[in-house]
């Protein structure tokens, strides 16, 4: 029985499933959201790669990784943290997460149609010339949404 930080959700997903927006430049390494922990709006900080979260309000809010953040909104101990985000191994086999899906059907229907009107978009200005920074990093955006909802449904 062992934790695997290898099995942990990516942290942009992870994060918007929680139902938090991330804002601030595509490339950036830290994104802004709000902080559920005093109700800031606009006060913490997201690393995208690592997960690990601050909030820059002075609420004492931090950690290290989404397992952290799910341990402190959620109020589960770290076995059961790692159980739940399904990076607990025992057996030599991950736990399954239990925990029901973060989509209504409807809501991952109008999800995809927005973000499938997004890769459209992306093809229709890819043939006038290469895709800005910008666009493209939309357009990796959109195929990381659709490929979130198509695991959440299969």
């Amino acid at each position: 029985m062992s934790f695997d930080r290898n099995l942990l959700p990516d942290p942009v997903a992870y994060y918007e499933a929680q139902g938090l927006k991330l804002t601030g430049p595509n490339r950036a390494k830290w994104k802004t959201t709000e902080c559920r922990f005093h109700g800031g709006s606009d006060s913490m900080r997201i690393n995208t790669q690592t997960g690990a979260f601050c909030c820059m309000a002075g609420c004492g809010a931090r950690g290290g990784d989404v397992l952290a953040y799910e341990m402190a909104t959620s109020g589960l101990e770290f076995i059961e943290a790692a159980k739940a985000l399904g990076c607990w191994v025992e057996n030599g086999k991950p736990q399954a997460i239990t925990r029901p899906t973060t989509l209504s059907p409807r809501a991952a229907l109008e999800l995809l149609a927005i973000e499938v009107g997004v890769v459209l978009a992306a093809a229709a200005m890819a043939r006038q010339g290469p895709l800005t920074p910008d666009n493209f990093d939309r357009l990796l955006t959109a195929s990381a949404r659709i490929q979130g909802v198509q695991r959440e449904f299969a």
